[in-house]
Formats: C-alpha cells, structure tokens, sequence
C-alpha cells in the first residue's frame, strides 16, 4: 500500500497568501523540471479564453480536472503560465508528508492540505472563503484519487458542490457576484514505441508470476492475460473466487463487496451502497482517527493497518474498467493498463516518458444558490461530469491507435 495515510496528528497547512512565489515559480519555468521528471515533455492548452473571460468578470472560479496521473496537479501549471493566473489548490495531507522539497514544490503551486480521513472544516472554510472572495481560482479534483484511466472518470465526490454552493450563496449575499466552475479535461497522449514500454514490465510481472516471458504474443492477448491471472491471485487470497463465466466488472464487484462488507458491518453496522471511493471514504474515516492519535494498543494497530490495506486492495481492483484495452486499443490504454498493473503490484510504476498532455478548458457552469430536491445526484456534479466526458470524448480523435507490426 502507498504511503497515502499519515500515522500522526493532522495539522491543517494554509496556502501562501503571497502571489510573487507561484508568479515567480512560473516565470522562472521550474515547473517544467518536475513535469519532465513524471514524463510529460509536450503540452497543449485549448480555450484558455473560457478561464480568462471568468478571470476578468471577478466570479469567483473552482476548476475541477479528472485526475488520471499523478502528475495532473504539475501539468495544471501550464495552464496557470498561459491564462496567466495564481491558483489555489486543495490537496491530500499526505502529499505534505513526503519531505520537504514536495511540501516546497506543492506549496509553491498554491496548494493547502485536506484531511481525506476526517471532516476537515478548516480545509472546507478555507476553500469556501477562495471562492466567496475570488481570490484566486481554485483547483480541485473531484475523482478524489488517481484513477489511471484517461478515458474513464470515477464517481465524483459531492464535497466540490457543497463548497461551491456555499461560496455562492455567501458571495451572492456579500455583493451579488457569480461563482462559477470549469471543468478541466486532461488527455495524456503517449507519443513512444508501446510494444517496447510494455514488454519491459509484462516481463517482470511475467517472472514474478514464475512464467516465460512472452514477448512474441499479440500485446492486447498479453495485457488480458496478465490482468486476469493477478486478479485470479487475489480472489485465491483472499477465498472470493468465483466462476470463470461471469464478467470482469462481475468478478470486481464480488471480490470488492468481500473485501467492504465484513468492514462495514464491524465499522458502519451495515453494509453501504454507492461508489467504491465513498464506501472506502466512509471507512477510513472510522478506522483510522485513532490510529493517527497513537492511542491504541499494538495489536489493534495492527489490525486496523490490515483493514486498512484490504481498502485500498478493493480501491485499486475497481479502477480497471472492463474490456478497456479492447475496446478502443489505444497506445495510450494499453500504457495505462500495464502501468496501472505495475504500480498495484509494487507501488510504483516506472517512468516510461514521451508523453504530450492535453488540458482542454470546458465552458463555465454558473453554481446555483440552491440544490434541487428530490434527485439521486447532485445537478452541479452531473453537469461537470457531462463536459468532462465530452471533452475527453473529443481528445480521442488524438489518440493513436495500436497496429501490430
């Protein structure tokens, strides 16, 4: 498991108030040194005038990317250099936790930190007060977590209109101004020879399976073998097989529905309903409090270490979308997938470079003042997830298509 839990006290850090520091971080083009590290070397910003026509009316500006890469929120500083504008951006604890040149580097770029496991009000009043003075736009990713799937989202977390339904009716009362969002649709394109970034790492997982490497076999035939043997692995582990016959998404709900349900019978006294990230979200939130406060006894440290484990395991085995390679077999899915079974094998995937991100501004979404009653789904989140497959359903006449050669 990734070190993305904290075992001590949370401590809310602020954002720099100082706009010469990100000004000068842009400027001085320093963020180009961190992108190139996560392989990004080309970029390309569409309707940059959408975010500048909000920028000068003074509504108060909440830009909500999809977060397929770790390396969404640096990318996100072309788009700052090139409006120009300062931003802000709310980001995980953890990510202040990973030595001092990453906390530098990400409160360079605006960032203050949330507490994922709790109700971090001051992170929430903090965002709010952004949006209600129009201080600056602020980013925020309502994935809530890194999918690793450019061409699908993940369910949207409601925090994101909460916060921005507040600002509005704040700002509305204050001087009659507008909040507004704009969705932020990120495309990755892999611009490298894919048979050669993809035998490296099947081979290795190939090996550790204790199989011959199979260089000669079609890649997509490869990658869905691999997929299906590591998740045949964890449904022996963790005694959730079930019959080969069903479905990959079958075969994903029953093994994650294993993994939650006993979790929260003991934690929530029931089993929940919804999306995955949320159910998780609702756990974590019960389980690990205690443990950051170093309250508990060894053992049960332990035990909840475990639990905890066996979320994530669940998070990471409900992002591979079914038949995602097969049905668009793009360099760029066929990359993602074998990254994706990398990193969830070792908590790491290597850098394999030669990346052009995409960053397509979306058309502002006037926030409301209130939610309309009686639907399953908030209207806003509906809304920015409606642009965002849009936006990411057109940057696919971008990709380039996987021909075996």
């Amino acid at each position: 498991m990734q070190n993305v839990l904290i075992e001590k006290p949370y401590q809310f850090v602020p954002p720099l108030r100082a706009r010469w520091p990100q000004s000068w971080y842009l400027r001085a083009g320093l963020h180009n040194f961190s992108i190139r590290q996560q392989g990004v070397v080309e970029h390309e910003c569409r309707n940059l005038d959408r975010l500048r026509q909000s920028i000068q009316a003074g509504h108060g500006i909440l830009l909500t990317p999809n977060h397929p890469r770790t390396s969404d929120a640096m990318v996100i500083c072309y788009l700052a250099r090139e409006t120009p504008c300062n931003f802000y951006a709310m980001a995980s604890w953890h990510l202040f936790n990973q030595g001092w040149f990453s906390k530098f580097i990400i409160r360079m770029m605006g960032a203050f930190s949330v507490n994922r496991e709790g109700l971090d009000r001051h992170a929430i009043d903090e965002a709010i007060g952004i949006l209600q003075t129009a201080e600056r736009p602020l980013l925020l990713f309502p994935e809530g977590t890194t999918s690793r799937t450019n061409d699908q989202l993940m369910a949207l977390m409601e925090g994101p209109a909460f916060i921005a339904r507040t600002a509005a009716k704040r700002r509305a009362k204050q001087d009659g101004g507008k909040v507004v969002v704009h969705p932020i649709a990120i495309r990755y394109l892999y611009q490298g020879d894919i048979q050669q970034a993809c035998n490296g790492v099947l081979s290795d997982i190939e090996r550790k399976l204790t199989w011959r490497p199979e260089p000669d076999m079609p890649l997509i035939e490869r990658i869905v073998r691999v997929g299906n043997a590591l998740l045949s692995l964890k449904e022996m582990q963790y005694g959730a097989q079930v019959s080969n016959q069903l479905s990959l998404r079958e075969r994903q709900t029953h093994i994650v529905n294993h993994l939650l349900e006993p979790l929260e019978k003991e934690w929530l006294g029931s089993t929940q309903q919804g999306g995955v990230a949320k159910r998780i979200k609702g756990l974590r939130m019960k389980i690990f409090p205690d443990m950051s406060r170093s309250e508990l006894a060894e053992a049960e440290c332990q035990r909840r270490w475990r639990q905890l484990e066996d979320t994530y395991l669940a998070q990471q085995i409900d992002c591979y979308p079914e038949n995602y390679v097969g049905q668009f077999p793009s360099v760029d899915r066929m990359l993602e997938t074998v990254e994706k079974f990398e990193e969830d094998l070792t908590d790491a995937a290597r850098i394999h470079g030669k990346l052009k991100v995409i960053i397509d501004v979306g058309e502002s979404i006037e926030v409301t003042t209130r939610r309309e009653k009686g639907v399953d789904s908030d209207p806003l989140m509906v809304s920015i997830r409606d642009q965002l497959e849009q936006s990411l359903s057109e940057t696919q006449n971008d990709c380039r298509m996987y021909t075996a050669d």
